[in-house]
């Protein structure tokens, strides 16, 4: 752990936190707080993954699309017009839409192969941007002089790490550069995600032996063809088996740093108590 002491953290003139859980329980919120009330550099892992990694298969999914029109596809092939996602801090959307849904065409699907594809290209990308998170930590002080850099993890970061290797070359990073932050969230917390989801549902990133194992349950339950599952209903079946799936696997990464309950990070309204929340969560592990 980079602090292990409550005074190491109090002291420290160059804080660096990661926080890592469940997407929707507070890492983006607290980010963005510390970002705007004080002098914190922000690390969006979703944001450096949809440009620096994805950015060009997302454009050239734009490209393929308005290649099929012959009227977008002669101005694009003249560079009359320029195609590119505007993915920010706050919308992450190009990344989720291109990540997509396997299923029924018709219905909003892609193909489960490309499904697949989409998958692995994210999981490579989200490998680079976590073992980029020394690079900006350093970046943010020697070019923009940042005093203390957050690490806004993304909620699949679980599914790249192995917690239970002490040589795992991510987490060994993570953890030399940043102090891991675990934001736990309650049952019932998972069961406004889970209602959450099930009224809007949004592509996901999925380990791959999950993925597989799921799909297959999913056909043989349902009795249909690949091209016949419905998108939104797969990933809404899908969602909380996945957050069941990753608990523990955040439980053993947590090991790594600290926890604070979800309940403790709604509470943050401010940089000093941000602080004062890891001093005490520090005094009592």
């Amino acid at each position: 752990m980079l602090y292990t002491k409550p005074d190491e953290w109090t002291n420290s003139k160059s804080k660096r936190v990661l926080l890592f859980g469940m997407s929707g329980l507070g890492k983006t919120y607290i980010s963005n707080l510390l970002r705007e009330d004080g002098n914190w550099f922000h690390y969006s892992i979703d944001y450096r993954i949809g440009t620096r990694y994805m950015g060009e298969f997302i454009s050239d999914s734009y490209k393929l699309a308005a290649m099929k029109s012959p009227y977008l596809g002669k101005l694009l092939k003249s560079d009359s017009i320029y195609i590119d996602s505007n993915i920010t801090f706050d919308n992450l959307a190009p990344l989720s839409n291109y990540l997509g849904k396997p299923g029924n065409i018709e219905l909003g699907g892609i193909p489960i192969v490309e499904y697949e594809k989409r998958q692995e290209q994210h999981r490579k990308a989200e490998v680079a941007a976590l073992l980029d998170t020394g690079y900006f930590a350093s970046r943010s002080k020697e070019i923009y002089r940042y005093d203390n850099f957050i690490c806004d993890s993304g909620g699949s970061i679980c599914e790249v790490v192995d917690p239970d290797d002490p040589n795992d070359p991510i987490m060994s990073h993570l953890s030399e550069n940043t102090l891991l932050v675990w934001i736990k969230g309650s049952e019932a917390h998972t069961e406004s995600l889970i209602d959450r989801f099930d009224k809007n549902p949004k592509p996901m990133c999925y380990e791959e032996r999950f993925l597989a194992t799921k799909w297959e349950e999913f056909i043989n339950l349902k009795k249909i063809s690949e091209s016949k599952v419905d998108p939104d209903e797969f990933i809404r079946w899908t969602y909380a088996k996945a957050l069941s799936h990753r608990q523990p696997r955040y439980e053993k990464m947590a090991k790594w740093g600290i926890t604070v309950k979800a309940e403790d990070i709604e509470k943050v309204k401010n940089t000093n108590q941000f602080n004062l929340l890891i001093e005490i969560t520090l005094a009592n592990k």
